[in-house]
């Protein structure tokens, strides 16, 4: 009898450990040095999904891959309609492999909706909790050991470059890539109240396993911007603390080594955490450190999910009447920043846990090298920056036309939930009418494109003739930021930096210049006015006075003959 017993309390205990290991993750189940795989990682979210009705799993757009995007999600009380979920929850989203080589959030994830659907941590009540398990499918796919030569593991992971080679985290404000495509359509269907993306750091050495990047309050807003730098992050940290895990903003350091001080990194709309402000949502970018062991750095992103998690879950309410306050701010007439960069003049003493650095020959190169002493850690005073000031205002129009020719950028605008209408009939408007005054270009290829940048603009007041069809887009909506950062051409990201517009750029019409010498000449002496501007700028400036063509050239271009098209910037501003 009690050999039965023993081989029956056996069984018992290896069905319970069966069951147990059931729901081990691909990382658990290996050295510590290991990384799902996307389809590993797929399989193991679709098991939770069949086995716990508090998990549902959707399957989402196309990435450039071919494979589409997956939405996980947690709700305790199984709802999964987000137009309910809005009403009375707060929404966590979690983006994973962005850049595929840095996998610590994809092995993360898997076990905090494992550990939450198990009811292994502290479940929240008033939160639900979304997750892309891998969003750069194409860089997942594309596994290697080589590609991230500074990186401590995993063992094989994938690569930066999507499927196409573009760095998704470069690509929300141009939108070139399926997957950025198929993301804002998840992200206007959540509407998430806040957004991690999880990532490995690059750059200098020192203690810290994790390093974060919250989303620039100057730049989010005084309402919801200040509630997250002076009552959430600080909480955050502390949470961290309580869990022996000690952090640092990312490390933007100034020099070559973290002691001279840094700032603030300023996450511009072609960044994730840019984009997701453009619509009132808080941003955390997690980045543990590269040289930190791959199984640290998994349970330090673990944790750091958890405690946001936490931290919406107790303050749900107020996040969410902070974002709604938050539109308050933008409005027509009111001025908006285009333009930041760093105050200098405001600083904090900031502890930071470094390592001495110093410089030393090279056994490879013919200089000297830097060199960390992890025999030498230290904790000092360092100047940190994180006020950024304006550098360039614009007052905040009524309404926008754009003419029905620019179907692309409409396109961008309507996915981005931007509400407008067509113009019921040919009529006369009185706008606001920029000329692209100087703009820089970068030589190399940038994500696609040539990027330009410094660009300045003229303005006047006119009276212009749109079409039936063009579109009117009011400026009193919810994607306001959205459409002031895309469509003011002087903003950092705006659709005339990335290219959108170049076609204004190009001169279509010409002339031969002995032809047209005869008509400068009557130009000229039918326009006194023209011709003593121009006396005078031949007399003023040595490089026009010695240009020839540039002459007969400034002459076309004050002229009736020089087309209105060109350097015309084709977005109108409605003022009253």
């Amino acid at each position: 009898m009690r050999f039965f017993t023993f081989l029956f309390l056996l069984f018992s205990i290896s069905s319970f450990s069966q069951k147990a290991n059931k729901y081990d993750t691909f990382f658990e189940k290996g050295n510590g040095n290991q990384s799902a795989t996307y389809h590993e990682a797929i399989s193991y979210y679709q098991l939770l999904a069949n086995d716990f009705p508090t998990i549902n799993m959707r399957t989402m757009g196309l990435t450039d891959s071919g494979e589409p995007l997956h939405m996980v999600i947690f709700n305790p009380e199984k709802e999964f309609n987000f137009g309910k979920i809005q009403k009375n929850k707060a929404v966590i989203l979690l983006n994973n492999g962005i850049h595929a080589g840095e996998p610590d959030g994809i092995d993360a994830s898997m076990q905090l909706f494992r550990d939450l659907a198990l009811g292994k941590i502290k479940v929240p009540k008033n939160t639900v909790i979304v997750c892309i398990p891998v969003y750069n499918i194409g860089g997942a796919l594309n596994r290697n050991s080589t590609s991230r030569a500074n990186q401590d593991g995993p063992e094989i992971y994938g690569f930066r470059g999507n499927a196409r080679n573009y760095d998704l985290n470069r690509d929300f404000m141009k939108s070139d890539t399926r997957n950025t495509k198929s993301f804002v359509e998840i992200f206007h269907t959540i509407n998430p109240d806040v957004f991690i993306d999880n990532h490995v750091s690059n750059g200098a050495d020192y203690q810290y396993k994790l390093t974060y990047i919250m989303t620039q309050h100057n730049k989010l807003g005084t309402v919801l911007g200040d509630f997250l730098n002076t009552e959430m992050m600080p909480l955050l940290i502390s949470d961290l603390q309580k869990k022996n895990i000690e952090t640092t903003p990312y490390v933007n350091a100034f020099q070559d080594t973290p002691d001279k001080g840094f700032g603030q990194f300023f996450e511009s709309p072609r960044f994730a955490t840019g984009y997701t402000s453009l619509f009132n949502s808080i941003g955390f970018v997690v980045e543990t450190h590269m040289l930190k062991k791959y199984g640290d750095r998994v349970k330090v992103t673990y944790e750091y999910m958890r405690s946001a998690i936490d931290f919406t879950d107790a303050n749900y309410k107020k996040i969410k009447q902070l974002r709604l306050k938050n539109e308050d701010q933008y409005q027509p007439k009111k001025a908006y920043t285009i333009k930041w960069e760093i105050d200098s003049t405001k600083t904090i003493p900031f502890s930071f846990l470094g390592y001495e650095a110093s410089y030393k020959k090279s056994d490879v190169t013919s200089g000297n090298r830097l060199f960390y002493d992890k025999t030498k850690p230290y904790k000092k005073n360092i100047t940190y920056s994180k006020e950024f000031k304006s550098v360039k205002d614009i007052i905040i129009p009524k309404a926008y036309i754009i003419p029905k020719g620019f179907w692309p950028v409409i396109e961008l605008l309507k996915s981005n939930t931007i509400t407008f209408k067509p113009l019921e009939k040919d009529t006369l408007i009185e706008v606001e009418s920029y000329k692209i005054a100087d703009f820089k270009t970068t030589n190399a290829a940038y994500e696609g494109h040539y990027l330009h940048r410094n660009t300045s603009v003229t303005s006047t007041i006119v009276k212009v003739a749109f079409a039936k069809g063009d579109y009117f887009i009011p400026t009193e909506q919810k994607g306001i930021k959205y459409l002031l950062e895309s469509l003011e051409p002087e903003a950092t990201d705006s659709f005339f930096n990335w290219n959108f517009f170049d076609t204004m750029l190009q001169q279509k019409e010409g002339y031969s210049d002995y032809v047209f010498e005869d008509s400068a000449t009557k130009i000229l002496n039918e326009n006194p006015k023209l011709k003593a501007e121009f006396d005078v700028k031949k007399q003023s400036d040595i490089n026009f006075i010695n240009n020839p063509e540039a002459q007969l050239d400034w002459i076309y271009k004050h002229s009736v003959y020089y087309e209105k098209a060109h350097l015309q910037y084709p977005v109108y501003r409605v003022l009253k």
